[in-house]
C-alpha cells in the first residue's frame, strides 16, 4: 500500500506559479505511471499530467506548455510545477500512482491540495 501525501497548494494570483509535491511513502522507481489529477467544483475529475517510470510526460491540452511535471526516484516524490495560473486552474490536485504487478493493475491516490487562482 503506497501512501500518497501532496503538499504546496494555496492561494495565488493570475499569473502567478506554485510547485505541487507528493511524497510517496516508498520507492516510486519502479511505479509504472505517476499522475498529478485536478477536481474543480461542481466538475469531474480531470488528468492534467503524468509520466512514466521511463520519464515520458504527457499533458492535458488546457495546461500544455503551462505546467510540467517531473519525478525524483531518489526522494520518492513527484512534482508539478505550475506557471502563468489561471483562474480556471482553481481546483483541488491529486496526485495519482498506478502499479502493474502480475498483470494487476494497483492504483493509489492523495488526499488532495487545493489550488486557488485569484486576485
Amino acid at each position: 500500500q503506497v501512501q500518497l501525501v501532496e503538499s504546496g497548494g494555496g492561494l495565488v494570483q493570475p499569473g502567478g506559479s506554485l510547485r505541487l509535491s507528493c511524497a510517496a511513502s516508498e520507492s516510486i522507481f519502479n511505479i509504472n505511471v505517476m499522475a498529478w489529477y485536478r477536481q474543480a467544483p461542481g466538475k469531474q475529475r480531470e488528468l492534467v499530467a503524468f509520466i512514466t517510470s521511463g520519464g515520458t510526460a504527457k499533458y492535458a491540452d488546457s495546461v500544455k506548455g503551462q505546467f510540467t511535471i517531473s519525478r525524483d526516484n531518489a526522494k520518492n516524490t513527484v512534482y508539478l510545477q505550475m506557471n502563468n495560473l489561471k483562474p480556471d486552474d482553481t481546483a483541488v490536485y491529486y496526485c495519482n500512482a498506478v502499479d502493474y504487478r502480475a498483470a494487476t493493475k494497483y492504483e493509489y491516490w492523495g488526499q488532495g491540495t487545493q489550488v486557488t487562482v485569484s486576485s
